[in-house]
């Protein structure tokens, strides 16, 4: 039994998988895995495989398959690797049928030996990509791998300092350097620079699980995945992309800087300016952001700044700064209400000096990068919110079926039943919001005024339901001795953030018009 692989550089290239002519015997501990349950007949077969395979030098341990708490720079995103190795053997037994299969039937005289092996190795003919899904909140296999193992890590990995991290209002810094190593911060970043090199509706999902625990984190994965990682994808030249695409997908945590006190909503009022300076041959920035968030630990800044004020929102250009820019100093952090775990600061700019290789995109594309990136991240910010919801909900309803009054547990009110059946209603009808919007960005159709729905009402619920869960606890909700009030704290952030509520509205608003007229 075989499977195509690439030379073992701890990457898989996916597009190039089919072409791959090399073979090599599956990694015995997948067949260890797998051989109890396949069936008697073929059972000297795969004992012989395994033996086979003895001798391999495989990337992952079958403890680190088992033991889903071990996160070592050898464990990068297990759900990847896994997935592949399924898919590597879905394709194997296509392609090589009459090489494997026949043999094997006569061998063992089974009339089906090829439904054995896909029993005892869960593979699969290769079929052909379905052309539609049954529904867009529906998962690819890669995608449903990655939202188990990233579940498991947020509980096993984030949950035990949740608490601690929101008391003190920092990140701590195992559970950044553990995102990096479990291969989450460079989801949509290409392989060959050591990223993931999956989709939007990947990165949804990774943020909604790590919302569900804490939102906090899944903030700081989110902007650092849909506005950084996604801004470098799109807009950085190759000599850029050699330059950081290794550092964000592997250590070092970025920032987007384009807010400032004077220009919330109005963004493209900023009063940042980048001059160039024709005896250094550098550009000069000067000025002050806010609200920045992932600003304390981020090694890595995009900053937006105007090059020519008599241009207006056209002189914007964006340009990478490095933490260790004498020119750069991030102020102290803000004393939040909610996600108090993700740092907000000032980002200040005095002669913070750049080379022309800085500059990120073309001059003056800033205010069209921006706008552009920020419709995506409003689709990662509503996968946010629905996982705070979830989050809110789960950890809610198991109390509501101990607890008893007058003889019932308080869930077997029908009064009750009303209100929780009604919030999940809202939850999955935001969740089909943000995942249509996701599909549709990565199909390439317009997204904005789905961006903009998926956002509002998923902000919107998020809110609703955290407030509902403390209701619903009673005296015990207000109290930290539940999350609930966390997530009630967590979820107001929303509807302000990456585009308010009203502006929101606006947008969906200007979409409708457009439609209409003449």
């Amino acid at each position: 039994l075989t499977s195509k692989v690439l030379p073992r550089s701890g990457l898989w290239q996916r597009n190039s998988m089919r072409q791959t002519t090399s073979l090599m015997p599956l990694p015995r501990h997948v067949l260890a895995m797998s051989s109890r349950n396949v069936s008697s007949s073929l059972k000297p077969l795969v004992c012989s495989a395994l033996a086979n395979a003895a001798s391999e030098d495989v990337p992952f341990t079958a403890k680190c398959i088992r033991d889903r708490k071990t996160v070592t720079n050898k464990t990068i995103l297990i759900s990847r690797w896994f997935l592949q190795e399924k898919r590597n053997m879905r394709l194997c037994f296509s392609s090589c049928y009459s090489t494997t299969i026949l043999p094997l039937q006569k061998a063992t005289g089974s009339r089906s030996p090829y439904k054995d092996v896909r029993r005892g190795f869960c593979a699969r003919r290769q079929a052909p990509e379905p052309t539609s899904r049954p529904a867009v909140t529906s998962l690819s296999e890669e995608e449903l791998a990655l939202k188990e193992h990233v579940s498991v890590f947020a509980k096993e990995v984030i949950g035990p300092k949740v608490r601690e991290m929101d008391d003190k209002g920092e990140m701590h810094p195992d559970v950044i350097a553990a995102c990096f190593d479990m291969g989450i911060m460079g989801i949509e970043a290409p392989v060959e620079y050591g990223g993931v090199g999956l989709g939007f509706t990947a990165a949804c999902v990774v943020i909604e699980e790590i919302a569900k625990v804490d939102p906090a984190v899944a903030v700081m994965v989110d902007i650092h995945n849909t506005l950084n990682i996604t801004a470098f994808n799109r807009y950085a030249t190759h000599e850029q992309k050699e330059k950081y695409f290794p550092r964000l997908c592997q250590s070092s945590l970025s920032s987007f800087c384009l807010s400032e006190s004077g220009s919330g909503s109005d963004a493209f009022a900023l009063k940042t300016k980048a001059e160039w300076d024709e005896a250094s041959q550098e550009w000069v920035l000067n000025g002050t952001k806010s609200w920045i968030s992932n600003s304390k630990e981020a090694e890595i800044f995009i900053i937006f700044a105007n090059t020519n004020f008599s241009e207006a929102h056209k002189g914007i250009t964006a340009f990478i700064v490095e933490k260790s820019n004498p020119g750069i100093t991030v102020g102290a952090k803000e004393d939040k209400l909610g996600i108090r775990a993700s740092s907000t600061c000032e980002v200040t700019l005095e002669n913070c000096r750049v080379s022309q290789d800085a500059m990120l995109g073309k001059r003056g594309q800033g205010y069209k990068m921006a706008i552009e990136l920020l419709n995506e991240g409003r689709i990662g910010i509503g996968a946010q919110m629905v996982g705070l919801a979830l989050g809110a909900f789960e950890n809610t309803l198991p109390y509501l079926h101990e607890r008893k009054q007058f003889g019932r547990t308080v869930a077997d009110f029908q009064g009750m039943q009303f209100q929780y059946a009604r919030a999940l209603m809202e939850i999955e009808a935001a969740k089909v919001l943000v995942y249509n919007a996701a599909r549709l960005k990565e199909a390439k159709a317009p997204f904005v005024m789905e961006a903009a729905m998926a956002k509002l009402k998923a902000t919107e619920v998020a809110q609703s339901t955290a407030s509902q869960c403390i209701d619903w606890l009673g005296g015990i909700g207000f109290t930290k001795g539940m999350p609930a009030e966390k997530y009630y704290r967590d979820s107001k952030i929303g509807t302000i953030y990456e585009g308010t509520s009203n502006i929101q509205l606006v947008t969906i608003a200007k979409q409708i018009q457009a439609g209409y007229k003449i």
